[in-house]
């Protein structure tokens, strides 16, 4: 998964504006095979979702009225094969990868699958840990460390193979603490439970 990211050129506003505006009126997200997916065809609350900046968790206990947790699937440290401009990571850093569920607890349906590219090295010794051990999930973690950070979405779109047999929608983002690209996450979130 961590190859989706190598060697990709920093984005900018203008083939999908939908990323950095939230409304564009008859936008559209464009499929892995060129089609366009009408933006306002999708769920209001997965709009919603796609163009956030905060943290998903606490929105999806919200909207769907129940705890949700993160399953960690994946943690590792491995050696970038290619940079990741993204988080300005050159070939042979080591990184953190980390893939997860978010899972309510109630219904245990899994409403994302989250992936992330940490440069663990940047972030606090006690964040670290705490990530390390999988206490909780990135953006919660954040948020009750108290750590000024950015987030900033480079790219929305359609997953190119279905989830569990469903469509999905994606977003990628990446957290800046500090003033340097510490974390890069997508969060893919399946259509069926937003509809």
């Amino acid at each position: 998964m961590v190859d989706r990211y190598y060697r990709r050129p920093l984005p900018n506003s203008g083939p999908n504006p939908f990323r950095c505006q939230g409304f564009v009126r008859n936008g559209t997200i464009t499929c892995e095979d060129g089609t366009p997916l009408p933006i306002e065809t999708l769920p209001p609350f997965l709009r919603a979702l796609l163009v956030t900046d905060g943290t998903v968790t606490k929105a999806l206990e919200a909207y769907f009225w129940e705890p949700v947790v993160v399953d960690t699937l994946r943690q590792e440290f491995i050696a970038a094969a290619a940079d990741i401009p993204w988080i300005e990571v050159d070939p042979g850093d080591q990184v953190m990868v980390r893939e997860a569920l978010l899972r309510g607890t109630d219904s245990n349906q899994h409403y994302a699958r989250a992936f992330s590219v940490i440069r663990s090295e940047l972030i606090p010794a006690s964040f670290r840990e705490r990530l390390i051990n999988r206490e909780i999930g990135i953006g919660v973690l954040i948020r009750d460390s108290g750590l000024e950070s950015f987030r900033e979405v480079m790219e929305v779109g359609v997953e190119p193979a279905p989830i569990d047999h469903d469509r999905a929608l994606f977003r990628t983002y990446r957290i800046i603490i500090d003033g340097q690209p510490v974390i890069l996450i997508s969060e893919t979130f399946p259509l069926s439970p937003y509809l």
